[in-house]
């Protein structure tokens, strides 16, 4: 029996490296409403780890019915699926453990519960992890998919000095910390507006807590999107477009459509055929270790350009559960978004406008 988690704190608990780490409250509120997530696509005898059962159940049939209601998909709704840590016993069904993304946080935690040490990476695969989602390791697949029709720079820093240069050269640019979660960890800079000075003392605090930041032009993006991946002992393997949407970097929703209708709303912006060479580019030329799991890349279009590797994320993504969701009839187009009510976080199904 599989047991799956979803940890949507993952990005900053790989930031913090630390195996006793308590996540931020909206990080917290995030697990407990949608912990339910993995029952979206786990097998029929899978196991759910979740906060609370009853109202991960709850949550979960809402869910079902919503897609079934708009010719999504239709999901079974299995009793027992859920389970949590006052239910020690169900671990010992365990076989293998499938999480969000995996961290020393998590590693500990799962290892407190008592699911078998056998069944968990090793410290070292999770030190392996950490490094590869650096976003150094973007950088230097952006710089592996430079072709006609794509763009992209991405620089590391640990100077002022360095940074400074790349401001004056571009005019406006973006710092990122190397480990960040959705929308955390940016800083933008303009010679005209927000100079380095502004922001120095972020600059020296990240080079100090994790050694470097990230500095890459500033584009005028038309549209973001992404691709999502799986890797297994066979290499890496396309699963799907992911069309989504953001607000300053944090994540507002996917359009759930099939990969043709996906196909034809991207040719609008850039021909297909760029994305297909993007795509098996990454499946060619991408070195992620010992890494076995999804992961998404995701990109955007800058004019008629593609930039094609904004950030990896070495994790499952939203552009996962919209794929798992996502309707097999080309007409049918519906959007999921995770809204926040002022109390809790629900995922919501609707008709595309």
């Amino acid at each position: 029996m599989k047991l799956h988690v979803f940890n949507p704190e993952h990005d900053i608990a790989l930031a913090s490296n630390l195996a006793n780490f308590t996540a931020p409250h909206a990080g917290r509120q995030l697990r407990a409403d949608l912990g339910f997530l993995p029952a979206l696509w786990a097998g029929r005898d899978d196991m759910v780890l979740v906060d609370h059962v009853e109202s991960a159940e709850k949550a979960f049939r809402k869910v079902a019915y919503r897609l079934r209601q708009l010719g999504c998909r239709d999901l079974p709704v299995v009793e027992g699926r859920f389970t949590s840590s006052k239910r020690p016993a169900d671990y010992a069904l365990v076989d293998c453990v499938l999480p969000w993304g995996w961290n020393l946080a998590l590693w500990a935690v799962l290892k407190r519960h008592g699911v078998s040490e056998s069944l968990l990476p090793s410290e070292q695969q999770i030190a392996q992890i950490r490094e590869l989602s650096h976003r150094r390791t973007a950088a230097r697949l952006l710089s592996l998919l430079q072709m006609e029709g794509t763009l992209g720079e991405s620089f590391e820093c640990t100077t002022a000095q360095e940074v400074e240069q790349l401001l004056e050269r571009y005019g406006q640019v973006i710092m990122k910390a190397p480990w960040s979660s959705s929308g955390r960890g940016l800083r933008f800079l303009s010679t005209e507006r927000t100079p380095f000075q502004m922001q120095a003392g972020w600059f020296r605090n990240m080079v100090a807590q994790q050694g470097s930041v990230m500095v890459e032009p500033w584009y005028n993006k038309v549209k973001d999107f992404g691709m999502e991946f799986s890797a297994d002992d066979g290499g890496i393997h396309y699963l799907g477009l992911s069309l989504f949407h953001t607000l300053n970097g944090a994540y507002l929703g996917n359009i759930l459509a099939t990969e043709n209708a996906k196909r034809e709303m991207i040719s609008r912006y850039v021909p297909v055929d760029l994305l297909d060479k993007t795509k098996q580019y990454i499946i060619d030329s991408l070195d992620l270790g010992d890494y076995r799991g999804p992961f998404g890349v995701d990109m955007m279009i800058v004019g008629d350009r593609i930039h094609p590797c904004v950030e990896i994320n070495l994790r499952r993504t939203m552009g996962h559960v919209a794929l798992e969701i996502s309707p097999i009839d080309d007409d049918i187009k519906r959007v999921m978004r995770i809204i926040y009510d002022g109390t809790n976080y629900k995922l919501k199904i609707n008709k595309l406008q």
